[in-house]
């Protein structure tokens, strides 16, 4: 590998079409440079105009850029004649030798074939970035002079992360390796009850790059569209994120509470999808994602504190209670889940006029369901208009209650 002297806080250009790999990639790179100055772009013409307006000390370009590809970038930096040679690592999902020795004589610092190995990934970040032993730490930045909470919330609703992580990554994907690799099924069984891996795993399966076909809309056809090697990618990004995990007590208490009540949501959705032989994992899925704007209001809280901001039990009821929703319907469009997923999501809060799916009504009587206190009967919800329509009387009601 070429040496380079790099500067205190390097440039990095990441230039990558799909936005789930492009925010890995970020994700990786913050991991071992926090301080790193990143521009971001998913179009090859964005990402030569910036090479040729500023300079960089680093970039990380996908070969099958539209527009301009990673290879053309390549050529281009290659033609400056600069020395050092600006480091170049070039991704492809093109791993025959001919496609390697076509960049070879333009010198990438690496090819790396995709789905990328992040430890790989990570340790040649680490040779570019950092001297041998150097490790850089970085403070989060203090809230503006008399920020408020609610002005805080509202301006990160459109850029939130989403939900913490309530699955261990780590031992999830553990479990799931054996000889042969990483067995889907297996990690599926360790990662289903998690509404942040669920969401991003079905979104990043739908994204540009991957659609091909009728959209994903549960966590088992994402897996399999995504595969093993870009699953586990996106499952061990997650948790490299900030606080991906809650540590104010408080608020994982909080979160316990929502991921409980959407569980109980899920499963009483797939057992009524089960009586009236609808889409069962369909059904748990909106259930396991009907409180993610809950769990993200959450996690920016933890964000908050953790910039200086004061919380207590009456400022975090009232941000839950104002953001919550909010939240969840800014997340779920940003991130381009399938219609009929968010509005069985919608039915689960609300039946609105028209026409209703009976996966609506199923979701809807689940959620009634689910929010019932142990002292409370069911002889209210035999009477909603869920109930009605599905013609599910009360000894079905309080047999699916029992179980």
């Amino acid at each position: 590998m070429m040496a380079v002297d790099l500067p205190a806080v390097p440039r990095v250009l990441i230039a990558e079409a799909d936005p789930w790999a492009r925010d890995l990639l970020k994700q990786v790179l913050l991991t071992v440079r926090c301080d790193a100055q990143l521009a971001l772009c998913a179009h090859g013409q964005e990402a030569l105009r910036q090479l040729n307006e500023q300079p960089f000390d680093l970039v990380i370009a996908d070969r099958e850029l539209p527009g301009v590809d990673g290879l053309s970038l390549l050529y281009s930096m290659r033609q400056k004649k600069r020395y050092p040679l600006l480091p170049f690592i070039l991704l492809s999902s093109r791993s025959d030798v001919a496609s390697v020795r076509e960049a070879l004589p333009l010198q990438p610092t690496a090819y790396l074939t995709k789905p990328l190995n992040i430890e790989g990934l990570t340790q040649r970040l680490q040779d570019l970035l950092l001297d041998a032993g150097q490790s850089v730490s970085c403070e989060i930045p203090a809230l503006a002079p008399g920020m408020d909470l609610r002005t805080y919330l509202e301006r990160r609703r459109e850029e939130s992360e989403g939900a913490p992580l309530m699955a261990d990554v780590q031992v999830a994907v553990k479990r799931s390796l054996n000889p042969n690799g990483l067995d889907l099924k297996l990690l599926e069984q360790e990662i289903g009850t998690d509404p942040q891996i669920t969401a991003v795993l079905i979104a990043a399966a739908n994204s540009a790059a991957q659609h091909h076909g009728s959209s994903v809309q549960t966590l088992a056809q994402a897996l399999h569209r995504l595969g093993s090697a870009q699953s586990m990618n996106l499952i061990l990004g997650l948790a490299l994120k900030r606080c991906a995990k809650l540590s104010d007590a408080v608020l994982a208490d909080y979160a316990e509470r929502y991921w409980d009540l959407s569980l109980h949501t899920a499963e009483f959705g797939r057992t009524l999808a089960r009586m009236f032989d609808l889409d069962q994992e369909l059904c748990y899925c909106a259930g396991l994602l009907h409180r993610l704007g809950d769990l993200a209001v959450l996690r920016c809280m933890q964000e908050w504190r953790q910039a200086g901001g004061e919380l207590d039990e009456e400022l975090i009821g009232e941000a839950l209670f104002e953001q919550g929703a909010g939240y969840g319907s800014a997340l779920r469009t940003r991130w381009r889940l399938p219609l009929e997923l968010r509005e069985l999501i919608a039915a689960i809060y609300q039946l609105g006029g028209g026409v209703y799916s009976r996966e609506a009504l199923a979701m809807n009587l689940a959620a009634q369901l689910a929010r019932l206190t142990p002292n409370e009967g069911v002889e209210d919800v035999v009477k909603t208009r869920a109930a009605r329509l599905l013609k599910v009387g009360l000894p079905e009601l309080a047999r699916l209650r029992k179980n």
